[in-house]
């Protein structure tokens, strides 16, 4: 691509704007006593959770309204992929368990907001998109959940678009200005009910909250729009009472999906498509940096064309992709493109919009991982057994969750569609995913290994142990037998006199053997000295005392 960059003066409408924030959190164990159920079951059952309800998909067991979208997002996977999203639950098998064909994701919808209304910067005219649906997703085997928010609007300038996917998906202010707003973030946030009315707003301009919250617990708090979102659960280190809490895994900015319809997408300029493709990292007001290797290869980084062309004939379909952000815009005039059934805003909505969880989801997942060894490393103190034993045992748990999430979740290949497939990749090769499951599995590799040779050392103590107590044995069998075990006749006195040498006898071999165990490691330096030949008989006999010392 060319380096030289063509400012442009243009700023056409885009006919339908289509958004997807897809933000993971990590949960907190369930520390409740004798609580044995899962993060989703126990958010089930919760009555805070009353706003939530499940879906078991987006499909129907009725197949008069099983709709050919449906069909198609289904066929475009792989069958080790469709068994992940949708499960194996619809076949009229009797199953043993009825849990088994289902899926290991659990979606559970909020339908009591339906609108957000942003006002960007100070001053401006509020604009109000249409919340399509508001899911967050479980995952079995995983502390892992995902926030999906899908936005909608019609008849927005490219330039207000850009703003809002620069400064919408923010789960906190990552600073403040002379007046006191929030730095990149939206200037309010409103999510508005069925009925119109502010269900809950953003509090950027509260500086001292975020300011003591982090000075605190040296973890930041999120936005009040963001947290009334996710209720009933709760930021990990908040004082609203909750069971279930999250922490935050990355940064602040959360991943976006964007679709948008121009008129005549090809005549947009080069620094039309950057700024377009790198909406939430480039400040709307801010020149491109156009010496910056992304932005002098950007085309070859993050554009897949196969559906683009500038010629008049098209096709005039672009996907952007940059890890963080998938944005895919063409030409409103064709009904193909905005179709919501067939065409490929509705493949922009099912299959483009799963590939993109799933590789956020396995990202996510990874650093979950990372975490959770981190956690127990802190956690260690080598000098207590009770943390010891506690180590292992969350390592252990945590290699057999690995173990599971390898072979259910980990896909290299989602499908046999080229596009979707090479969207995939692009979008797991810009977040690091292979490089980062490397990482996290020489790190469980290496735990796992210290387990072994933990283990190991305290066999061959062990056997150390017993092979000393073996050879004192043998003394002690081979005397008793050389004088037949008939020194004394103990056997002839009365029952009396027998009980009592018995428990004599008892006590005293007893005793012999505790001490030799307490001496076991001694007693093993003295038989190892014992078989030195190049050792002297005053060293022999210096190392039996230590030995009884």
């Amino acid at each position: 691509m060319d380096s030289s960059l063509h400012p442009t003066t243009s700023n056409p409408m885009v006919q339908l704007f289509h958004a997807s924030l897809v933000w993971p959190l990590q949960l907190e164990p369930l520390l409740s006593a004798g609580v044995k159920a899962r993060h989703w079951e126990a958010f089930e059952r919760s009555e805070e959770a009353r706003d939530w309800h499940r879906i078991d998909d987006e499909f129907t067991a009725d197949a008069s309204q099983f709709e050919e979208r449906h069909y198609r997002e289904f066929v475009s996977f792989l069958p080790y992929v469709q068994r992940f999203l949708y499960g194996e639950g619809r076949s009229g098998q009797q199953l043993v368990d009825n849990t088994l064909g289902n899926s290991p994701m659990h979606v559970f919808r909020r339908k009591n907001i339906t609108g957000l209304r942003l006002t960007l910067r100070p001053g401006q005219v509020p604009i109000e998109l249409h919340v399509v649906h508001i899911d967050l997703y479980f995952f079995d085997d995983l502390d892992l959940i995902q926030l999906n928010v899908e936005i909608s609007a019609s008849g927005l300038p490219l330039d207000t678009v850009r703003d809002i996917l620069f400064r919408c998906g923010r789960a906190y202010p990552s600073g403040w200005d002379e007046s006191g707003d929030g730095l990149h973030n939206v200037h309010l946030a409103e999510w508005l009910g069925a009925d119109g009315q502010v269900v809950a707003q953003s509090d950027a301009q509260h500086r001292e909250k975020y300011l003591g919250y982090v000075c605190q617990h040296r973890s930041p708090c999120i936005s009040e729009h963001w947290a009334s979102l996710l209720r009933p659960l709760t930021l990990a280190h908040s004082p609203e009472p909750g069971d279930l809490r999250y922490r935050l895994i990355e940064y602040h900015r959360m991943p976006v999906m964007a679709f948008l319809a121009l008129e005549q997408p090809q005549v947009l300029s080069s620094e039309d498509w950057i700024r377009i493709g790198l909406a939430s990292l480039l400040h709307p007001d801010e020149p491109v940096p156009s010496n910056d290797p992304s932005i002098v290869e950007f085309e070859q980084r993050y554009c897949q064309d196969r559906f683009w062309s500038r010629s008049a004939t098209g096709p005039h379909t672009r996907f952007i992709c940059t890890g963080n952000a998938l944005t895919v815009v063409g030409d409103a005039s064709s009904p193909f493109f905005t179709d919501g059934e067939r065409g490929v805003l509705a493949q922009f909505r099912h299959q483009y919009f799963l590939i993109f969880l799933i590789a956020h989801m396995h990202r996510a997942a990874l650093l979950v991982f990372s975490d959770v060894l981190v956690g127990a490393v802190n956690a260690l103190n080598i000098r207590d057994d009770a943390s010891v034993r506690q180590f292992k045992r969350r390592i252990r748990a945590n290699f057999e969750t690995f173990l599971r999430f390898n072979h259910r979740y980990w896909f290299h290949e989602l499908s046999e569609r080229p596009h979707v497939q090479a969207t995939f990749r692009l979008c797991s090769q810009h977040l690091r995913n292979d490089a980062l499951y490397d990482e996290v599995r020489d790190e469980i590799r290496e735990m796992s290994q210290y387990l072994d040779s933990d283990s190991q050392r305290r066999q061959s103590n062990t056997v150390v142990r017993l092979t000393v107590i073996t050879i004192l044995g043998l003394i002690a069998t081979v005397t008793t037998g050389y004088f037949g075990m008939n020194i004394i006749a103990f056997g002839d006195g009365t029952p009396m006199q027998r009980l009592l040498h018995g428990l004599i006898a008892s006590t005293v071999c007893v005793s012999l053997v505790l001490y030799a165990i307490s001496r076991s490691k001694r007693l093993s330096d003295f038989l190892e000295a014992l078989s030195d030949e190049r050792l002297s008989f005053t060293g022999k006999f210096r190392a039996f005392w230590r030995a009884l010392g």
